[in-house]
């Protein structure tokens, strides 16, 4: 099976479009369809085969999220209960001082995060938010953590201001598939996501950048994402993988809810096409089983958000996440 003419015409715009970031195709939207399509087990042990080549086969990285400033953004995010324009019972919410994040860092490091990841609803931080952030950064660091941020869209300079700050790592996610993202976002263009991504390459910034799948697109929609994250030139670092969590008042409320083992075949997919990266399991965890957690494990998954919340959802508390990787003889790395 392959994409259709005007997808295929679509998938190789945004391709082009995006060749300051990207560099020869390594891995084509049909290697990862193949992929996806392969019999469970065949890829379930591929992608342990690989994780095992580049990564400790029972060490997890534990990372914490938390907002800084929520609700009010502007963009029309299908899946994001922060969009000013959808009624989800989301309140807007001044930015946090700086010992308000510092306090929640340092509750996390002491429950065992290595990473402090820190979010913002703006379509793009201004010039007097990127001092806030810095400030934030350099505190965080402090505490002897790995620092995130996701702002949205940076201006020329912005990365390079945050790299000096301390910035280990800025979280961009591409969502989705080139060809499926109108149907997801329409207030910014897939190209956009591809600027910011570059400009924190060339600040020196680890890049995080993933996905959410479960919104609706098709597998060869999701072999379309895996593709653009492992054509990145470099692959990002950090991959987080996102099942679709539903709010009630957001467009994508309602949608056929993603089988389990189609979102363990993506973990399989992201740990195959790019060996080195940290795959995280993101949002929607906590609406998984035990054992659809463990699968994710079993088949690359090395990195989790760990606390009660992510950004404005529910996340497994971090005693219940202790529990779950002591019960399968996992360790924090």
């Amino acid at each position: 099976m392959t994409l259709n003419s005007l997808t295929a015409q679509q998938h190789s715009e945004a391709i082009n479009r995006s060749k300051k970031t990207c560099h020869s195709l390594t891995w084509s939207v049909t290697d990862i369809k193949a992929l996806l399509d392969m019999p469970f087990n065949d890829l379930i042990f591929r992608a342990q085969s690989v994780h095992r080549e580049y990564h400790d086969a029972n060490g997890v990285q534990l990372s914490t999220l938390i907002s800084v400033k929520t609700g009010g953004c502007p963009e029309d995010c299908g899946y994001c209960p922060q969009a000013a324009r959808y009624h989800t019972g989301v309140e807007n919410q001044a930015m946090l001082s700086t010992d308000d994040v510092v306090t929640a860092a340092t509750a996390a490091k002491e429950k065992g995060a290595s990473r402090f990841c820190m979010g913002a609803a703006w379509r793009g931080p201004k010039q007097r938010d990127i001092e806030k952030m810095t400030e934030m950064v350099r505190a965080v660091k402090a505490l002897g953590m790995e620092t995130c941020a996701t702002l949205g869209m940076l201006k020329p300079g912005q990365a390079q201001q945050l790299r000096e700050a301390g910035l280990d790592y800025y979280n961009h996610n591409l969502d989705t598939a080139p060809e499926f993202y109108e149907e997801i976002i329409t207030t910014r263009q897939y190209e956009d996501r591809l600027d910011t991504l570059e400009q924190v390459r060339e600040a020196g910034i680890n890049v995080c950048c993933g996905g959410i799948v479960g919104m609706g697109e098709t597998r060869q929609a999701r072999a379309g994402l895996i593709a653009q994250l492992a054509n990145l030139n470099p692959y990002p670092e950090s991959v987080p993988i996102n099942h679709l969590v539903q709010v009630k008042g957001t467009p994508l409320y309602g949608t056929d809810v993603l089988d389990p083992l189609e979102f363990v075949r993506t973990i399989a997919a992201a740990r195959i096409t790019m060996p080195k990266a940290m795959v995280r399991l993101s949002a929607g965890r906590r609406e998984m089983s035990d054992a659809v957690q463990a699968l994710c494990f079993l088949a690359g998954a090395n990195s989790i958000f760990y606390g009660d919340k992510l950004l404005t959802t529910a996340n497994p508390e971090a005693d219940y996440d202790q529990a779950l990787l002591s019960k399968l003889g996992l360790h924090a790395l």
